[in-house]
């Protein structure tokens, strides 16, 4: 099995951050919660990391390290999923924006759970953005040629399979091709959790993943997050 770590993290020296001239940083946010039989628990945090990295090379911004647990509550029901608040999680992404003293500071999230950074962006005066936002998911599925949609495909399925097949395939385990849920209606998971909806853990069709689709969907994000960089830009002499 591949190991991942060493690429999931930043290995820049200070001389060299010091030097660099970001314009903004980005904070890639995972979680540490069940993934279905195929995948690890870590997915969430490893699709963002290398998100965020292709973003950082594409746009030559700075790369920090990721919060890999967050707001999984709705997946306790199945084992290895850790969780923190919500204000906790906002306060770890507080603290981190003040940090920088003036610069920019994208999340980059990889959980759909993590509801939070939404508001938590919105009172940020215009220095924070959230990426991907749900409309840039979708987008970007389709230019990936993807068959499945946000809403059939919310968790462990084709997308996330995809990525980690075309960056990470080690992570991968045997199983995908009969691990596929498709759930009706989930208006009550907020309340009641994933765990009603589904006996695997997952919603989606991994068996339809692709290695060059996880490359086209990539590709697809880092050419969208260009309008961010344009918003964060606008709003910062007003601020």
């Amino acid at each position: 099995m591949d190991d991942p770590t060493l690429s999931l993290l930043p290995l820049t020296t200070t001389a060299e951050e010091g030097s660099s001239g970001a314009p903004a940083a980005l904070l890639p946010v995972g979680s540490l919660e069940q993934h279905g039989p195929h995948l690890p628990l870590v997915t969430d945090t490893v699709i963002a990391c290398v998100l965020a990295r292709e973003l950082a090379r594409a746009h030559r911004l700075r790369l920090l390290p990721p919060v890999t647990v967050s707001c999984s509550h709705e997946h306790a029901a199945w084992p290895g999923t850790v969780s923190i608040s919500a204000p906790t999680l906002h306060a770890v992404v507080t603290d981190i924006a003040a940090s920088l003293r003036g610069t920019p500071l994208v999340l980059v999230n990889g959980h759909g759970g993590n509801h939070v950074l939404a508001n938590t962006v919105q009172a940020s005066g215009g220095t924070m953005a959230l990426f991907p936002q749900g409309h840039e998911w979708e987008a970007a599925r389709r230019e990936a040629g993807m068959a499945t949609d946000n809403d059939t495909d919310m968790h462990a399925g084709e997308l996330e399979t995809s990525v980690l097949l075309h960056t990470h395939p080690g992570l991968v385990r045997p199983g995908r091709e009969g691990a596929d849920h498709i759930s009706g209606p989930r208006d009550h998971m907020p309340t009641r959790g994933l765990a009603p909806y589904t006996p695997n853990g997952v919603v989606g069709r991994p068996s339809l993943a692709a290695a060059d689709k996880g490359r086209r969907l990539l590709e697809a994000l880092t050419t969208a997050f260009t309008g961010h960089l344009s918003a964060l830009g606008a709003a910062g002499p007003h601020h």
